[in-house]
């Protein structure tokens, strides 16, 4: 039997966030689209395997210190009682519900759904495994990202996980051990610490999260302390053994006091890699840089000009909302308008508690570019809502061009952080100054208010810290 051949506008190759942004937008335009995915609706890793089953765990977990600090306020609650099998149930029918939605969404819009792993056969055509060929005049590619393994953990045993294996929330075990203090790391060891396991981070560089600004990454890491068991720094994994009953792990490091400590299960998290990989990219003459990302220009163009490239394929920063951004521009780009990719700023949020979120310049890029700026910080010691929850211990920081005022980062630290960073990542696009912000009211008692009195710490003024004299 001869395979079905499926002809196409637009074919989009991964339906992650980046491809069924494009995708949907794409059909509202009126485009014919083929969208072709490894599942069977939208969603991708972010749904099913990343973003949304984190975050449904992170409440988990946040919950049950909350119930924990409640005591603080006068309220006393028994120690948590774990379900585990419904803690799983209800990471498992957030998803399933997301993806239900998705799926309907892309069938009203008639967008046509091949599932099957994907491979270019040429310049305008595509072989789905077991679909048949998809000729296409665009494509955009959107295959995101897979977690990374360093070959020293390659063992043949579940004890080892990423974390896609650490989202499946198979068992909470006694001892685990993190390898890596980025955002993936912290967030799930907060998770699995929450739930009962004995955590221990390790992490190569002098702190947790590398490249965040270490003024926001203070209050975190002392938090952390009290949470993990224990957070070692400048140390590395040299080597891992399958004893069977658990995992020895040989650290060299500073502060390491046992060097062959046995966990019950490792989690690996030392960065995502793109999936670029056996896809027939060569075949459509696609050039995919060492990093095995897929150089683009400001349209997301690759070096075949109908072929497009977003998400994480396309380069860093790997964010979902990046990928449906640069999804959205393609897709304009397509359709003949003048869409660019000119962000001022991309935002990055770290859901551990305190939350931690940037956008924009950090002090850390600042520095090594030597640029001058004006920095201010505004505690939330100062702020009766973050006194009201016994959450004092955020930080909203500005920085600001010392000659025009204009707002270039931001930074927060705290409770709720990632709720706020819309509100900055809002005055950077615009192109706001200092005093913008700091003469736009805002609600009374809220967190967000620390924004409007960092910006009027630029002139000295801020009504809850101490101003400057004139």
């Amino acid at each position: 039997m001869m395979a079905q051949t499926h002809e196409t506008q637009l074919a989009v190759l991964g339906a992650g966030p980046g491809g069924y942004a494009a995708a949907f937008l794409a059909a509202d335009l009126g485009m014919n689209v083929t969208l072709i995915d490894l599942g069977p609706k939208p969603g991708g890793t972010c749904l099913n395997v990343g973003c949304i089953p984190s975050k449904a765990l992170l409440h988990v977990a946040r919950l049950i210190h909350d119930a924990k600090e409640a005591a603080q306020f006068g309220v006393k609650f028994g120690d948590a009682k774990i379900d585990i099998n419904q803690v799983r149930a209800h990471v498992q029918g957030v998803v399933s519900t997301l993806s239900s939605n998705l799926g309907k969404l892309s069938d009203s819009r008639k967008i046509t759904h091949l599932q099957g792993k994907g491979r270019f056969t040429g310049p305008n055509s595509i072989e789905v495994e077991g679909k048949g060929a998809v000729q296409f005049k665009h494509c955009i590619i959107a295959t995101g990202s897979m977690p990374a393994r360093p070959p020293a953990f390659n063992l043949n045993t579940p004890r080892i996980m990423d974390s896609t294996g650490a989202l499946k929330l198979e068992e909470v075990p006694g001892k685990l051990l993190v390898v890596g203090g980025g955002y993936i790391g912290l967030e799930l060891g907060f998770v699995y610490a929450s739930l009962g396991s004995q955590v221990t981070v390790v992490e190569m560089t002098d702190g947790l999260l590398p490249g965040a600004d270490r003024d926001l990454v203070i209050p975190l890491h002392n938090r952390l302390k009290g949470m993990f068991h224990k957070i070692l720094l400048k140390t590395k994994v040299a080597k891992v053994e399958d004893l069977g009953r658990g995992i020895r792990a040989t650290l060299e490091g500073p502060e390491v006091e046992d060097k062959e400590p046995i966990f019950d299960r490792v989690l690996v998290s030392v960065g995502r890699r793109p999936n670029t990989a056996d896809m027939g990219l060569e075949t459509a003459g696609i050039i995919v840089n060492a990093k095995g990302f897929i150089p683009v220009d400001g349209q997301r163009r690759t070096s075949v000009k109908h072929i497009f490239a977003v998400g994480d394929a396309a380069g860093d920063p790997m964010l979902a909302h990046k990928a449906s951004y640069e999804g959205k521009v393609a897709v304009e780009a397509i359709n003949g308008e003048p869409a660019l990719y000119d962000v001022r700023a991309v935002p990055a949020v770290v859901f551990t508690d305190p939350e931690i979120a940037w956008c924009g310049l950090t002090e850390t890029e600042a520095q090594a570019q030597g640029l001058e700026i004006k920095r201010v910080r505004f505690a939330w010691a100062g702020s009766g809502r973050a006194m009201t929850r016994k959450r004092t211990e955020g930080l909203t920081k500005l920085l600001v061009d010392p000659k025009t005022e204009q707002i270039l980062g931001v930074g927060i630290v705290g409770v709720d952080a990632g709720e706020m960073i819309g509100e900055a990542m809002l005055a950077i696009e615009m192109g706001a100054c200092a005093r913008d912000l700091a003469m736009t009211m805002h609600a009374h008692p809220t967190l967000s208010e620390t924004l409007m009195e960092a910006a009027e710490s630029i002139y000295g003024h801020p009504t809850h810290a101490m101003g400057k004299k004139k």
